[in-house]
């Protein structure tokens, strides 16, 4: 039910920050990079777990693509959505077990653990009650906010043992391509999420609107990325992260005009590999 290119992703996004803490002067400590990794891979798994249980009607109907449309496992299969629902409490309970586990046992940092907890709980509440954040038309910032800055912040925090505001604005350029990506792939899941009451920006607002909403966040995270260069972010990163920018204007020029996401999805993935690459150099390179 979970996709595996969305924990490869996951993964990728947690050493992205493990290579910032590394590249500010913080030392590898392996055993608790595995531990955090293996702690938020389940809680990770569990979310994904909770989306397809909250999602198993709109996912019936929607036309998939590689990137939306969920991972089409319950419709295909015919069973019941309760073994997506008891599936995520398993996943879940396993990863704030390791984590705390990883507490007692290691010098797993409280402030990583704090982290954790946030990105379960709005991890939940991305698609279930009490807020359903998705249903609401603001599970895109949600998940922007998740994937795109408190996941690279908790691979930093586990190893650099506190919680660096800097890292939060290290992010922000890639955070603001998660959220255009989310845009773009809810886009083709309109129809089928308004059937069910699932109101995404994308059921609410016309097209015209979401054009612009999604200038502001390439916007965003580019004039972010030239604002930080020098200063948190280094020229390499910096400059790196324009290379996306065709790509995303591409996005920009196809989004709601095309089906499928794949611009933006690709603009997204190839900022986080030059953020990876970057970091890493600076991290082992200096």
């Amino acid at each position: 039910m979970s996709r595996p290119l969305q924990l490869v992703a996951v993964t990728l996004v947690y050493l992205m920050g493990t290579t910032i803490a590394l590249a500010r002067g913080h030392a590898l400590d392996a055993p608790l990079l595995a531990w955090g990794y293996v702690g938020v891979i389940f809680v990770s798994a569990s979310i994904h777990y909770a989306n397809e249980y909250a999602d198993h009607e709109t996912d019936a109907l929607t036309s998939r693509t590689p990137f939306s449309g969920g991972s089409g496992a319950l419709p295909r299969s015919g069973f019941s959505p309760l073994i997506a629902f008891w599936a995520a409490w398993v996943a879940l309970t396993m990863g704030l077990g390791v984590a705390i586990a990883a507490l007692v046992l290691s010098s797993y940092p409280w402030p990583a653990f704090g982290v954790l907890l946030f990105g379960a709980f709005f991890g939940w509440m991305y698609s279930l009650p009490p807020l359903a954040l998705a249903w609401r038309g603001w599970g895109e910032l949600d998940n922007a906010m998740l994937g795109g800055i408190a996941l690279p912040l908790y691979g930093f925090t586990v190893q650099a043992g506190w919680v660096d505001p800097a890292v939060i604005a290290i992010c922000l350029p890639f955070g603001a391509l998660v959220f255009v990506n989310l845009l773009a792939t809810t886009w083709p899941d309109r129809e089928a999420d308004s059937q069910v009451g699932k109101f995404t920006l994308a059921t609410r607002w016309p097209a015209s609107k979401l054009r612009r909403l999604y200038w502001l966040g390439a916007g965003v995270a580019f004039l972010s990325l030239a604002a930080l260069a020098g200063s948190v972010l280094p020229p390499l990163v910096a400059s790196g992260g324009f290379v996306v920018l065709p790509i995303t204007l591409w996005g920009a020029v196809t989004y709601t005009r095309w089906h499928s996401p794949f611009p933006t999805v690709a603009a997204m993935i190839l900022m986080l590999m030059i953020y990876l690459l970057a970091w890493g150099r600076l991290a082992w390179l200096g």
